[in-house]
């Protein structure tokens, strides 16, 4: 001890200038002293302290657990360093907390016994704060995530992005913008503070403005400062607001850009790699969400044209039925004496034409619940093409100029005229949609490779970009606005193209337009001979020839019968599959079954006719219905081995169908 030194004024001196705060406590918890840094630390004033315990600096949640430590402390006293805990916390005065480290000291020989507890605010640590940061960046993403999870409106989501971003991030606002389907033009979805900061109207997808860039380089993009910015121009809306910096986040669905989230702020703002993470994180949060809306969406919207579907098939179905019922008495009725040649004969022709104008009405019903076989016939393309440019002529925009180009001895397709007529008009309609302004609709037709033939449709509109070519065919996917489209135009084309043993081209780039290319097999004679010879004459059915026809339908039985008797051909006539059975079983004598698909609640017509081919290799099969999804094989694609003749049909369509399957190769 140095001579003439006051110690204990030292100490006092010490205990006052010591950087960390200071508390001297009694085994009680009662606080005798404090220093300086304490009140600072904890917002007490010095004459607060008098009084004061140790429980009123511990939060509520622990103060119990508090209690149960300080008294087995008071047992057994003993000094305690810093950093040994990194989870505490201490209530100041206002009742806000601090993350504090604590370090306990007993005073030896001192009676009653004290302890100098040393506090020391961790707040201001930097490793310390980027901790907090990132936990309450990793916060707020969890509430998004929650919200993402519990809310069944996407709106709801796009609102909150953004407002939790400008939380999160302490920034004077956050603007959530969604990509136009054509890709040129951006458009706000939702926002939080910094009104108008971007506008209500569209903004153009330009490669130099900050939104062009990020989607353009699919990565963040940081302005630290608008006054040294050098890549892009401030816009104005940026200028009046008085931004200092941004943070632009491309927004991404399965790899493509459908959007950004931007920052804004009115100082320099934080923009390291746990911000960008942050940001990042929110709106993959957000393309998770708007995914899952999208495929619910779909999904919902693939059931209603399903139960509808089923509802306009089963219909149509009922509807062919009565059809050939009516169509084949008006047959017969005008084959009747003494009706050719007078007032009724017109009464059965008008009537005649008004039963196939529904029956086409059928068909397109058929054709919208997906439930009309293919049946491919041979197509002389190149007409086609002509008929279909001239009532496109009549009925599209007089601005969009078309044009059909036929190669010369183009050889016929081999495919359902209806069905490719319709293919071509999706595609036309869709190369309507593409020219707003107008344009050249171009058709053309010429021999391809490996026996096929390639029609193409191209038009001069805006084209796609990679993205949606990528995606064309896919179904529910359109770029049209909602409401416009269905999203199932290119995908039938698909679809029926591949059925038909053929393929799709599709050349298409943003400016240069598009065109869409099918690839058809061509008509062969030699393979088609059969048909063909079989078309020709209702005299050329074998004389002798007996057959077994079944159908449910005692009506449609008795026209069909009608046409057999009238065509020389010998029947037999069952209600259902059991009865036919037992018909074959007992006779067995037949060259040829026709018989319906649908038969009731028995067996279908296609089981009837395996179980038939399986006793007779040699029997031949005709089946008959209003629709027949049931022709389709497991995969969806192939044909089952057997004609088909659609309801309403006429005698002569009989007849033909009659020597098609005569004429078809045995069993297989």
């Amino acid at each position: 001890m140095l001579p003439g030194v006051d110690v204990e004024s030292i100490y006092r001196s010490l205990f006052a200038a010591y950087p960390d705060a200071l508390l001297l406590v009694d085994t009680q918890g009662r606080i005798l002293l404090a220093n300086p840094a304490a009140s600072q630390l904890l917002g007490y004033r010095d004459e607060e302290w008098i009084g004061l315990t140790v429980d009123a600096l511990v939060p509520d949640a622990v103060r119990a657990r508090h209690a149960q430590y300080r008294a087995d402390y008071g047992e057994r006293p003993r000094p305690r360093p810093m950093g040994t805990q990194m989870d505490l916390v201490a209530r100041r005065s206002d009742g806000s907390e601090v993350m504090v480290e604590i370090a306990l000291s007993p005073l030896a020989g001192t009676q009653p016994p004290l302890v100098v507890a040393a506090i020391r605010g961790i707040g201001t640590y930097p490793r310390v704060k980027q901790a907090l940061q990132r936990a309450h960046y990793s916060e707020c993403v969890a509430d998004i995530g929650r919200l993402a999870v519990d809310a069944r409106d996407p709106q709801a989501l796009l609102r909150a992005v953004p407002a939790a971003a400008a939380r999160a991030l302490d920034v004077d606002g956050a603007v959530l913008l969604r990509l136009e389907p054509n890709g040129l033009e951006l458009r706000m979805a939702a926002s939080a503070g910094l009104e108008g900061v971007e506008g209500d109207i569209a903004l153009p997808n330009r490669r130099d403005s900050v939104h062009g860039f990020a989607l353009t380089h699919e990565r963040p993009t940081v302005v630290e400062a608008w006054a040294r910015e050098s890549r892009f121009v401030m816009p104005d809306s940026y200028r009046r607001q008085g931004l200092v910096s941004s943070i632009v986040v491309p927004l991404s669905d399965r790899g493509r850009a459908i959007g950004l989230l931007a920052v804004h702020a009115r100082r320099a703002q934080a923009s390291g790699d746990d911000e960008i993470h942050f940001l990042q994180s929110l709106c993959n949060l957000l393309s998770s969400s708007l995914q899952r809306a999208e495929s619910e969406e779909a999904l919902a919207h693939s059931q209603r044209l399903e139960s509808v579907g089923q509802l306009t098939g089963g219909i149509a179905h009922d509807f062919n039925n009565l059809l050939t019922i009516i169509q084949g008495n008006l047959e017969v009725l005008h084959g009747q004496p003494g009706v050719q040649g007078s007032g009724a004969e017109e009464l059965v022709i008008s009537a005649t034409r008004a039963a196939k104008r529904a029956g086409e009405l059928t068909s397109k019903l058929l054709a919208f619940s997906r439930r009309q076989v293919l049946q491919p016939a041979r197509i002389d393309a190149g007409a086609m093409l002509h008929s279909l440019a001239d009532m496109l002529r009549r009925t599209l925009d007089q601005r969009v100029r078309i044009s059909v180009e036929v190669e010369a001895a183009c050889p016929p397709v081999l495919a359902d005229p209806g069905q490719l007529e319709a293919a071509l008009l999706n595609i036309a309609i869709n190369a309507r949609d593409a020219m707003r302004e107008g344009g050249m609709l171009s058709f053309s037709i010429r021999a391809g490779t490996d026996d096929t033939v390639a029609l193409a449709v191209s038009d001069s509109g805006s084209g796609m970009s990679d993205e949606v070519r990528e995606r064309a065919f896919e179904p529910f996917f359109t770029t049209k606005a909602k409401g416009r489209g269905t999203g199932l135009g290119l995908s039938t084309v698909y679809g029926f193209v591949k059925q038909s043993k053929g393929t799709v081209e599709l050349d298409s780039a943003p400016g240069r337009g598009t065109t869409v290319t099918l690839h058809l097999p061509r008509w062969r004679d030699a393979e088609a001979g059969g048909a063909t010879g079989a078309a020709a004459s209702a005299t050329q059915l074998p004389r002798h020839l007996k057959l077994l026809l079944v159908e449910d339908e005692a009506e449609v039985r008795k026209v069909v019968g009608t046409f057999l008797d009238a065509l020389g051909v010998k029947f037999s006539a069952a209600a259902n599959a059991e009865q036919a059975l037992a018909w074959l079983e007992r006779d067995g004598d037949v060259d040829l079954l026709l018989t319906d698909i649908a038969l009731g609640p028995g067996k279908r017509g296609t089981e009837l006719a395996r179980l038939a081919q399986q006793r007779d290799p040699d029997l031949k099969v005709l089946l008959m219905s209003g629709f027949a999804p049931e022709l389709l094989e497991a995969d969806g694609e192939q044909l089952l081995p057997w004609e088909l003749l659609r309801k309403p049909c006429t005698r002569d369509e009989l007849a033909a169908a009659l020597a098609r399957a005569l004429a078809a190769p045995g069993a297989r």
